[in-house]
């Protein structure tokens, strides 16, 4: 049990080390996270989210704008769609945690080549990454239910080049 609790505790203090230093950077400016990966037969975010519905994963790859990026490490995202109207948002975490990305990204396309999911989310894992956006106090206390999230595990990642 002291085992378990140390390997968690290790777990929780490493999952945000830093490696966000590009695997490539392509002729036309994209970088590449990960594993190689292209935008070819990557599909929208609006149309993931209507491709999944009924379905426990999908392996696909979607293009999507980085709305928010963990300030602490860089190793999650939320993706949003370009459509305003989809406020849906899906949490990015990198298989692995063998990479992570810039801090610096919101508002930039990316691709993400890997499967999405639907998961519950705990408070605690909530208000953690809470904390990692840069949240206050405040809106991190007023965390008190899991969440269902859609969810998706980045096995490579190619950050578009700013339009």
């Amino acid at each position: 049990l002291v085992f378990l609790l140390l390997t968690f505790t290790l777990n929780l203090g490493t999952s945000c080390q830093s490696n966000t230093t590009p695997t490539a950077t392509l002729t036309d400016g994209s970088q590449q996270f990960g594993a190689p990966t292209t935008a070819t037969d990557a599909i929208t975010f609006d149309e993931l989210t209507t491709q999944i519905t009924g379905k426990d994963s999908l392996q696909t790859k979607v293009i999507g704008m980085v709305e928010s990026v963990c300030q602490t490490k860089g190793c999650w995202v939320n993706i949003v769609s370009d459509n305003p109207a989809n406020s849906q948002e899906m949490f990015v975490k990198f298989k692995d945690y063998a990479f992570f990305m810039p801090k610096d990204i919101a508002g930039q396309r990316v691709v993400l080549d890997g499967y999405a999911f639907r998961e519950t989310t705990s408070v605690d894992e909530l208000r953690h990454y809470a904390e990692d956006e840069g949240k206050s106090a405040e809106e991190i206390a007023a965390i008190n239910q899991p969440q269902e999230e859609l969810k998706f595990m980045a096995s490579g990642v190619l950050l578009l080049p700013s339009r």
